[in-house]
Formats: structure tokens, sequence, C-alpha cells
């Protein structure tokens, strides 16, 4: 029996707002993108200590940056799905929606599959408000009703059926780290087309 998925720790919008120093903004930068690396190799097993070994950081000044391990996660989790974003924003400029739609979910699951930390997240904690701060939900929705007005898309597939698809992706992509993944993607993907 699995638990009811957690969300992430909200972001201190204070934080955000004051200005770094130039020397503490490269170290936060050095920070994320050791952690990028540390956690997508190792999920979210991975530990601070290696992040910080890998910045070439002590550890205090992680989390200086980052207070917990789980703050930390959460910043690489926005980054990413800010990165599905744009994918979906080059999605909408298809005339023919479906085979924007699929362009998107494919470049996602690509993304996803190079990072195991993602693929733990999304499996196990509710990533719903990151997804709609992102804006990838509304532009999500916005390429699925055009499919379905198009024809090309089941008229009872909803946007909600995604973070479902995805997670079921991740999942496989987390416990057969050869390339199944694209199989079951493939067939989730026919699910939703139009017959």
């Amino acid at each position: 029996m699995t638990s009811a998925p957690r969300p992430l720790i909200p972001v201190d919008p204070g934080c955000a707002a004051r200005p770094l120093r130039a020397d503490a903004r490269r170290n936060r930068e050095r920070i994320l993108k050791a952690a990028r690396i540390v956690f997508g190799e190792q999920g979210i097993d991975a530990q601070i200590d290696d992040v910080a070994k890998r910045a070439k950081v002590g550890v205090g000044t992680v989390y200086r940056h980052f207070p917990t391990k789980e703050a930390l996660l959460d910043a690489l989790v926005r980054e990413h799905f800010s990165e599905i974003a744009q994918f979906a924003k080059e999605a909408l400029r298809h005339e023919d929606a479906w085979e924007g739609f699929c362009e998107l979910i494919w470049r996602a699951a690509e993304r996803n599959a190079a990072d195991r930390a993602f693929c733990d997240a999304v499996a196990f904690t509710d990533c719903t408000e990151i997804v709609r701060a992102s804006g990838l939900a509304h532009m999500t929705e916005d390429l699925m009703r055009r499919a379905q007005g198009q024809g090309t898309m089941r008229l009872d597939a909803a946007q909600t059926d995604i973070p479902i698809m995805m997670s079921a992706a991740a999942s496989v992509m987390r416990n057969h780290p050869s390339e199944a993944w694209r199989r079951y993607l493939a067939i989730m993907l026919d699910g939703l087309r139009a017959s």
C-alpha cells in the first residue's frame, strides 16, 4: 500500500525577492548544477554531502541556500517543470495539435528519463502546484482542446490524465532502466488518440 503523494515544500517567496551577492549567486548556481547531476544519477536518496563535494563548496554553503534536502529538490523540480513548460510553448505552435501534443509528451519523457530524482519526485510527491505555476497545465489543456477540436484526440481525454500518464512512465523509468518506458508511453498515447 503506497502513501498519498506529499506536496513538495513551498518556496519562501521572500527568499526569491532578496538579491544575492555575485559570489553567493555563483555558489547557488554551482550547487544547482551539481545537484542536477548528483540527484539525476542517484535519485532522491542522494546526499547533500555529495552535492557539496561536486559543487566544491562546504556543506554549510549548501544549507545556507537550501535549508533542507527537500528545498533543494523542490528547486530542481521547479526548474525541470519550467523547462518542460518551454517545450509546451513550442508544441503550441504546431498547426496539427495532436502532433504538437505528442511532441511535448515525448520531449518531456526524454527529459524525465535522464533524471532519476525527477522520476522519484513525480512518483512520490504532488507536483500539481508547481505544474500550475509553470503554466504547463494550462498550455497542455489548450493543446488537448485544440486536438479534440481537430478530431485527433479522444473527447473524454482530460488534462488531469497527463500527470497520471507521466507518473506511470516515470515509474517504468525508475524500475526498468532500459528503454522499456518508450513502449508503454506509445501505448498510453495511442489510448488518447481519437479512434
